[in-house]
């Protein structure tokens, strides 16, 4: 069974390797000449939007699913006319345009910051009178790891902003004053059979994910029901097939939905080591019709992005329970190269070892517990 996936970063990467023990094989469609699944899979280098691109990409296909959510929308409704495509297209729209996001959110009950649109700077000066300040402004599309995303903390940034953006479409959401960042991966299956992670502490720095806490600090069982709620409502809403995953601010005992990701989530590969069965296994589970795994966690797990240059190997593995996770990515600023997970039955334990790790390479020294 072959399946089809778009793009060939490293969450595809993953998957391809997630594929393997369960006789799954991937294809991958990515316009660049080499990308992080290359020595892996096979990969067809060619534009997403080209018909006869995709019509030889298609050729053979059980099922497509994409890897991350920046590729053309009319591409997976090319697809889907032809063979099975999941997460379903719809699914992609909704989370391609924040706008069309946050009215899904909205629609459903689901609460999350306020917002307004903003196409002229007209529009932004009225949108920052009635949201008040401080407050960020987004571009509705191409926003991924902090980039497209401006903060407005005085009037003097209102205008500055307006003319980085090129004035393209925006919108312009209140600043929550939140005690935490945490995120909930799900998955669904053809057969609407639904299993959740544990709710898991996100950290972030110049808008990227740099570490990963499982369980949640403080995790209860009223803290996942209430995330699960939420997110069981957009899965069948949505018909959804495979990993969602949906980021929340925590505000006291409220969750305010940020946004979600209609795909296996950087926030998610801890449970490569830390889960009975990793996302990027589930997902394949899901999408190709099989009964999903367990997604009970093995303990406590951290993880910690390797971001714009490389740690010493050496450094890294000599901590106890560290799993290196490479993406054979050219180093550049703000680029992710890789990752670390610890995992430990111990909380205690996993705190040192996270200490530990810490000191193995500069750019983590500022997570050290």
């Amino acid at each position: 069974m072959t399946t089809g996936i778009l793009g060939g970063g490293q969450l595809g990467r993953m998957l391809a390797l997630a594929g393997y023990p369960l006789g799954l094989h991937c294809r991958f469609l990515d316009p660049a000449p080499q990308v992080p699944v290359t020595p892996l899979a096979a990969h067809l280098q060619g534009a997403y939007d080209d018909e006869a691109t995709l019509q030889r990409f298609v050729e053979g296909l059980s099922v497509v699913t994409y890897e991350f959510e920046n590729v053309p929308v009319t591409a997976a409704h090319w697809l889907a006319a032809y063979i099975p495509v999941y997460p379903p297209p719809q699914a992609l729209a909704a989370a391609q345009d924040r706008l069309s996001e946050k009215t899904l959110f909205q629609r459903l009950g689901i609460p999350t910051s306020p917002f307004m649109p903003v196409t002229t700077e007209a529009e932004l000066s009225a949108a920052v009178a009635t949201l008040g300040l401080p407050a960020v402004l987004k571009t509705r599309r191409l926003g991924y790891d902090g980039k497209g995303q401006y903060v407005l903390r005085a009037q003097t940034d209102v205008a500055h902003a307006w003319a980085a953006s090129g004035g393209v479409p925006l919108l312009l959401e209140g600043l929550v004053p939140f005690e935490r960042e945490l995120s909930l991966v799900a998955v669904r299956g053809r057969d609407g059979q639904t299993v959740f992670y544990p709710v898991v502490e996100n950290h972030h720095r110049d808008g990227i994910l740099r570490l990963s806490i499982a369980p949640a600090p403080g995790w209860t069982p009223a803290l996942q029901a209430h995330a699960e709620g939420y997110v069981c409502h957009l899965l069948d809403t949505l018909q959804y097939v495979g990993v969602l995953t949906v980021e929340f601010f925590q505000c006291g005992d409220a969750l305010l939905a940020n946004e979600m990701a209609p795909r296996v989530h950087n926030s998610g590969h801890w449970t490569i080591e830390g889960a009975e069965t990793s996302q990027f296994e589930n997902h394949l589970r899901a999408v190709t019709g099989l009964p999903l795994g367990a997604p009970t966690a093995r303990g406590y797990s951290a993880m910690l992005n390797i971001i714009g240059c490389l740690p010493p190997s050496r450094a890294v593995l000599a901590v106890p329970g560290a799993h290196l996770h490479l993406y054979d990515k050219t180093p550049r600023p703000g680029r992710k190269l890789g990752h670390v997970t610890l995992r430990h039955n111990d909380p205690n334990a996993l705190r040192r070892q996270l200490t530990q790790l810490c000191e193995a390479h500069p750019a983590w020294r500022h997570h050290k517990p």
